[in-house]
């Protein structure tokens, strides 16, 4: 099949090289800056176009490596006959298939969400680690099965979700990925508030996130669990409470709750009852307060 990609970012970079170095065929970019897909082009050895319908009269699949925002407002732009028989893609981790290209089956034509698990930002190494991502797609039935067996035959981990599933899908990106800088920047704000700059308090969290993070990309989310709940610890817990304002105590609390879970998987025999009624008990406390 031959691919081209409207929209010439780091995902179009990632994808595109990915793509040719795996044996497929990429006829070329097109963006609204020529340079950068000139610049897409002679990274993947294909060809920029000056306008997005040669673009797609060249090729049988076309990737919207674009912003969520542009990506239907550009597809509604180019809906016309001569789509059929296309198959259109897009990246997008929170849009559907549906919402991006909502009547592209009207027109013969095929539309999914084809999203990498992955932050790209690196946009010359990137497609290095690809071969490590999950892949989850949806789309159009006719040749959803066909989409799966093509992005597996390139050595893609490839995961079929439901359209209704999408929203739960990108949150729990975002939990795993955006969310955890928010963690990271409240620990940082408790360590100034002990004396440490800014700067000597990043240094310090770095390796302790860093080695926690190998940890469980190796061993597991259950096996890389340490601290004070893992351990059934009431006493510490109760003192990190008291030296917290009440919406980071809150925070806290709930947190707490999930790693008291997945404590339970990892030590079985464990009794961590005690534990579980003081979250309980201190999050309606916080709740009605």
């Amino acid at each position: 099949m031959k691919i081209g990609f409207i929209g010439a970012g780091k995902v179009g970079f990632t994808l595109g090289k990915y793509f040719r170095m795996h044996g497929v065929e990429v006829t070329g970019y097109y963006s609204r800056s020529i340079q950068s897909a000139k610049e897409a082009a002679d990274f993947t050895r294909a060809q920029a176009f000056t306008n997005a319908e040669d673009l797609i009269a060249t090729s049988d699949v076309l990737f919207f490596t674009l912003p969520d925002g542009a990506i239907r407002d550009v597809y509604e732009g180019l809906r016309s006959e001569e789509i059929q028989n296309k198959i259109f893609c897009h990246c997008s981790g929170a849009l559907t298939a549906g919402e991006a290209f909502p009547d592209i089956e009207q027109y013969g034509a095929t539309g999914f969400s084809v999203h990498p698990l992955f932050a790209v930002s690196d946009k010359y190494h990137a497609y290095e680690e690809l071969a490590d991502v999950f892949f989850a797609l949806e789309g159009s039935a006719a040749k959803l099965s066909f989409m799966e067996s093509w992005l597996k035959g390139l050595g893609l981990a490839v995961k079929v979700i439901a359209p209704e599933a999408k929203v739960k899908y990108h949150c729990a990106a975002a939990l795993a990925s955006n969310y955890v800088i928010a963690l990271l920047s409240l620990s940082r704000g408790l360590l100034t508030e002990c004396g440490f700059s800014v700067e000597d308090a990043e240094a310090a969290l770095r390796p302790l996130f860093s080695g926690n993070a190998r940890h469980m990309a190796d061993d597991g989310l259950e096996k890389a669990l340490t601290g004070p709940v893992e351990r059934g610890d009431l006493g510490t817990i109760r003192k990190h409470l008291a030296c917290l304002s009440p919406a980071q105590a809150q925070l806290y609390r709930l947190l707490a709750q999930k790693l008291v879970m997945t404590a339970e998987r990892k030590n079985p025999t464990r009794d961590y009852s005690s534990i579980k009624e003081f979250l309980e008990t201190a999050n309606l406390k916080g709740r009605f307060a």
